[in-house]
């Protein structure tokens, strides 16, 4: 069944709880029974087998899949452990089987079905006579790897929330990411280290801190493993959202890793992986979201550790987060020493140019562009997200960079790499194809100025050419005779006095020295000006539009002349019919 038909299948359960849920719940009920029926059918073909090896006194063996997934009390062997099949025969037992069946799963996993509330439920299902309904409908349907993908579960997932999450008005700042960028931002990834990958049994590790559902995880592995079937990616991540946490834990369960890699929490207040370090690291954060809950301890942070923390940089604006994910990420990096890492994050525009020199925002990107950690930064096509409609760009950052990209900075504009869908989904209208994907990647490790049909399309520059010193022009102070007014107490006693009203500021280039600008731009025009030392500030701002917005071709004046001449002829022949 395809993953658009299942899901929608699985959607249908709603109808039958339609009268006795609000929208807002559906979620937790239908996302829990699709993770216990994915786990049921990796089960299924053991569980008889654990069964007669237990009546008959010998221990079952622990070394497959579906043994570590299930390790009930060893001493009995419950009817439940025959699966949701069986469990629906016993019509008076079905909330006991259940129940009892989830027991009998490892403590880990069990923790699973208490991020969903499962048990409460479970008894609510019951008394309301649905539970038997809902459960025969799931048993309805095959979600065993080898039918459904962990690729297809993993889309199937992340639309059933996002569906959950209009239904409820719960979808401030999260816009789940299209497995197509997903595709591009792990093609990005590890591009650039493939003849490394091929290694034999080589390790890596990778980390998300916005983790979702684990679908950035999931397509990071799968891409290793097509690259060297023997390479192994242990993956980690963090997530905040209860019940998206609970399906990657059950996703990478699936997988055969280590679940306790994956915490539930908020990543900024709460880092349940301090201290950690990853090859390589992947994140959506949410977009324009405030951080006022974590406020105290992002702030405490800040002022007791500093460049020791996460955010020694600068703190952005309440408003906006996007930034403290970056830091938190960078944070993370492997010593250059050690290999380094590489880092793929979506951001919104807003963290490339809000706040002006001096601010939270300028200060850190300051930073990472001054240590040289901004690799590329990649505009997407617009309308790509489920969710949202605004411009998002991919960064990758890393402490690795070759010797050619030492220094610099790669802009790709890749707004015009889509095809409109035939179906809008939310407001996704527009898709990446698996050639434009290779395209963009192309151009990425090519590190090569761009153009097409005279557009361009990649910039190569200089990271001194992203920044500015914010300059304070001052002018003195004058009395109604036009006499300079000096200050006449205190250390700066017989020195000009400003005018506040004539006080300005400039924005000069690093490129350029500070001094014929002035000259030039000032001076020229006001010999009395001179430049606030104290007040000087150095800022740094990534605006796509100055490299690659395409002025439109100017029409000739006798063109306009000719346009000008028709709408009076136009207005002439209306004024008549008026008249007349």
């Amino acid at each position: 069944m395809a993953d658009k038909n299942l899901s929608a299948f699985i959607w249908s359960v709603a109808e039958l709880l339609r009268d006795n849920y609000k929208k807002s719940d559906y979620g937790q009920v239908i996302l829990a029974f699709t993770v216990l029926r994915r786990i049921d059918c990796v089960l299924e073909a053991e569980k008889r087998g654990v069964c007669e090896k237990r009546t008959s006194h010998k221990a079952p063996s622990l070394k497959s899949k579906a043994f570590r997934l299930n390790q009930p009390d060893v001493n009995s062997c419950s009817p439940s452990l025959l699966g949701l099949k069986e469990i629906i025969l016993d019509e008076g037992s079905i909330s006991k089987n259940i129940n009892a069946y989830i027991q009998s799963f490892s403590p880990t996993i069990k923790g699973i079905f208490e991020s969903f509330e499962f048990e409460t439920h479970i008894d609510r299902l019951n008394k309301t006579n649905l539970l038997s309904q809902v459960t025969r409908k799931f048993t309805l349907i095959d979600l065993h790897p080898t039918t459904i993908s962990n690729t297809e579960m993993g889309t199937i997932f992340e639309e059933l929330i996002r569906k959950f999450a209009e239904l409820s008005n719960d979808i401030q700042g999260e816009h789940f990411t299209p497995r197509e960028v997903i595709n591009l931002m792990v093609n990005l990834l590890f591009s650039k280290d493939k003849e490394a990958l091929l290694a034999e049994d080589i390790v890596k590790s990778i980390y998300d801190p916005t983790a979702g559902t684990g679908g950035m995880l999931s397509v990071a592995e799968e891409h290793i493993k097509a690259i060297n079937p023997s390479a192994k990616l242990i993956v980690s991540g963090q997530e905040i959202n209860p019940e998206s946490y609970a399906i990657c834990k059950a996703d990478m369960l699936i997988r055969g890793q280590d679940i306790n890699n994956i915490c539930l929490g908020n990543t900024l207040s709460h880092d349940h992986h301090a201290k950690k370090k990853y090859d390589y690291m992947l994140s959506n954060p949410p977009f324009g979201v405030d951080w006022k809950k974590v406020q105290k301890e992002v702030k405490k942070e800040y002022r007791d550790k500093g460049f020791s923390g996460r955010f020694g940089p600068g703190l952005p604006r309440v408003s906006d987060g996007s930034l403290l994910f970056l830091m938190h990420l960078i944070s993370k990096m492997l010593p250059a020493s050690k290999g380094g890492s590489r880092i793929g994050i979506v951001l919104s525009g807003s963290p490339m140019f809000t706040g002006s020199a001096g601010s939270g925002e300028s200060e850190i990107r300051r930073y990472v562009l001054e240590n040289d950690y901004v690799e590329a930064i990649i505009q997407l096509p617009q309308e790509l997200f489920y969710n949202t409609a605004i411009s998002t760009y991919i960064w990758i950052i890393t402490n690795k960079k070759e010797s050619s990209r030492k220094g610099k900075v790669q802009l790709i504009d890749c707004s015009t790499f889509s095809k409109k869908m035939r179906k809008s989904l939310g407001s996704k209208r527009q898709e990446l194809r698996d050639n434009e994907i290779s395209e963009i990647t192309k151009i990425f490790n090519s590190f090569k100025e761009v153009k097409t049909e005279g557009k361009s399309i990649c910039r190569i520059l200089k990271t001194e050419e992203l920044g500015y010193k914010l300059i304070t022009v001052d002018r003195p102070k004058k009395d109604i005779k036009g006499n300079v007014i000096t200050i006449r107490k205190g250390k700066y006693k017989g020195s000009t006095q400003f005018d506040p009203e004539l006080r300005d500021t400039e924005s000069i280039p690093l490129s350029e020295p500070v001094d014929s600008y002035f000259k030039r731009e000032i001076l020229t025009h006001y010999p009395d000006a001179w430049i606030n030392e104290d007040k000087t500030k150095i800022g740094y701002e990534i605006l796509f539009n100055r490299y690659f917005y395409n002025f439109p071709k100017i029409r000739s004046l006798e063109k306009i002349n000719q346009e000008l001449r028709d709408l009076f002829k136009v207005f002439s022949t209306l004024s008549k019919q008026i008249i007349e």
